[in-house]
Formats: C-alpha cells, structure tokens, sequence
C-alpha cells in the first residue's frame, strides 16, 4: 500500500525529518570505531577463530542485510519518494517489508554492521552496535517519526499502530 499524501510540509522552511546524519554514516562510524579500538587500541579479537561457519553466518547477514535495503529502497523509488531522509517525503509505504517494520532499511544496516562485525572479528564493533541503535533511535527515527505524523497525519498514526519500530 503506498498512499500519496500531497499535505503541506510540516514547516514551510523545513520538509525533512532533520536527522542528526545520514544513517549509513552512523552505522559505519560506530563500526569503523569498534574495529579501530580492536586492532590498534585493546587488541581484541572475538572468542573463536573465523572458521567457515562464521564466515558463511557472516556473509548471509550482510547479503540479507544488502538485500533487505534493496528492496526497501526500491519501493520507496517505486512510489516517488525520497529515499534519503534529509529530503522531503512524498508518499507513505507500507507494503513489502515495511508490513513487519516502519524501518527495514535500518533492520538492513544493522544486519550489515552484524556480518561486518564478525568478519572482522571485532568484539567492540559488537558491543558499540548498541549505542549506535541508541544513536539511530534517538537522532534519526524519532525525527523522522514526528516528521512523518505532521505530513501525513492519521495515515501515518494508523500505520504507527499496526506496524512495529524495528521487527
């Protein structure tokens, strides 16, 4: 279901979430950071070797992490929305993957970060995924929660309601 919503923006200077930054770049801050700290601070690696059952686990998450913001985006695409959160948003998805979350494309990242992670055998990667999930809900998915009720009003409160944040 995807419902064109042409309501006025919700500030008339400002037609965007104002997201504190481009999601990517937080995953991939906290998850450079994380592995950073590994190899050149604390000297970490993860409790087990990477064997190819870890390798395999780990390509699987980033290949269905990859595969998750695929078909997200191209919905969004497919409905002539903006994809990127500091545009404005011109219609409300809420079919294929965005039936089970509000925020799949950020289910993608994290699942990504989670194959990164363990292919680089980084135990700090996986411990700052956590405040970077703070991060992520804290300075872009609330923003972009308000932003989404002022434009597209009780449409966007419904699909509030029956569609969890993350799964």
């Amino acid at each position: 279901m995807t419902a064109d919503m042409s309501q006025s923006s919700p500030s008339p200077d400002r037609d965007h979430p104002g997201v504190i930054a481009p999601p990517p770049l937080i995953y991939f801050g906290f998850l450079l950071l994380g592995w950073v700290l590994d190899a050149q601070v604390l000297h970490l690696r993860m409790p087990f070797d990477l064997t190819l059952p870890v390798k395999i686990g780990a390509v699987v998450l980033i290949l269905v992490g990859l595969g998750l913001e695929m078909w997200a985006g191209g919905l969004f695409r497919r409905a002539g929305t903006n994809v990127v959160p500091w545009s404005p948003s011109t219609a409300l998805v809420a079919s294929g993957p965005y039936r089970f979350s509000r925020n799949p494309m950020y289910v993608g990242f994290t699942l990504v970060y989670l194959g990164l992670a363990l292919g680089l055998q980084s135990p700090s990667a996986l411990i700052l995924l956590l405040p970077c999930l703070a991060l992520m809900t804290w300075g872009v998915i609330l923003r972009e929660e308000r932003y989404l009720a002022a434009r597209f009003g009780q449409a966007y409160l419904d699909y509030k309601d029956r569609v969890r944040r993350w799964l």
